[in-house]
């Protein structure tokens, strides 16, 4: 079983990791470069504490981590890029209550409030596209497209929706989509983090590949953002606009770029 290490007497820093496509790459063996973790020991022997912030729910992220033969755990995890847990005993994760239980009453509040919108897409998915329509427990609106055009397509539709609410917003990575509220999504959870360890922006971390990761790597959340090779090309003008950090190499293999980059 994966335990977690002890947390550094002192924080001084936060790094943000996304998972998919970042930091775990399926195609490549190993997934995870072995050498991320030697880095992190040793960023952590000097205060900074890390963490996955993913679209995964928590316990398929947890599955990610022994496939990807993590030595020890990460020191706090935001899963469905909006729920935030730490690291508990027995290997086992524990709910961030306040945050958590604030997040599901306002997106229970969002969802009745955008039922109508919600509706018309589902409408218009169903009757005009290939896509799946997805309805799960805690996530009741979201798309599965056939392909990255078709959900360009299906965000036309989403778009104006979105535009006219305050609180009704979409989190989208390749040809997935799910509609989500607005006040939570990867970077508001990762300022959520950096507030409770006490460290401002100046000492935040944050790498991703896809849609879904630019809300985390903002300036205004993260002063030190980077991308791997392999990420979509939105995101990769995004940093390069934000003065954040393109890899040369892909995946974990671009992590570890990045982090010499930023720490060497």
């Amino acid at each position: 079983m994966i335990q977690s290490l002890p947390l550094p007497e002192n924080i001084v820093g936060v790094l943000s990791f996304d998972f998919d496509g970042t930091l775990y790459d399926q195609e490549s063996d190993p997934v995870t470069e072995p050498e991320f973790f030697e880095m992190m020991r040793l960023l952590r022997d000097v205060g900074w504490v890390w963490g996955i912030n993913t679209g995964r729910s928590q316990m398929q992220t947890t599955s990610g981590f022994v496939e990807s033969k993590f030595p020890f755990l990460p020191d706090f995890l935001i899963a469905r890029e909006r729920e935030i847990y730490t690291p508990g005993k027995f290997g086992r994760w524990v709910s961030v209550k306040e945050w958590n239980g604030r997040s599901e009453k306002d997106h229970k509040k969002m969802f009745r409030k955008s039922k109508k919108a919600i509706k018309e897409i589902q409408a218009y998915v169903e009757n005009n596209t290939k896509a799946q329509w997805i309805s799960e427990e805690g996530d009741p609106a979201g798309v599965i497209a056939t392909s990255i055009e078709e959900m360009a397509e299906i965000l036309t539709v989403v778009d104006p929706h979105c535009e006219k609410s305050t609180v009704m917003g979409y989190l989208r990575n390749t040809i997935y989509m799910r509609i989500s509220h607005k006040d939570y999504h990867k970077g508001s959870s990762l300022a959520e983090i950096a507030r409770r360890c006490g460290v401002e922006k100046d000492d935040v971390f944050a790498i991703g590949d896809g849609h879904n990761d630019l809300d985390m790597l903002d300036r205004k959340v993260a002063d030190m953002i980077a991308c791997p090779a392999n990420a979509d090309i939105d995101v990769k003008q995004h940093v390069i606009a934000n003065g954040g950090y393109v890899c040369k190499l892909p995946a974990s293999k671009g992590v570890i770029e990045a982090l010499h980059r930023f720490f060497e």
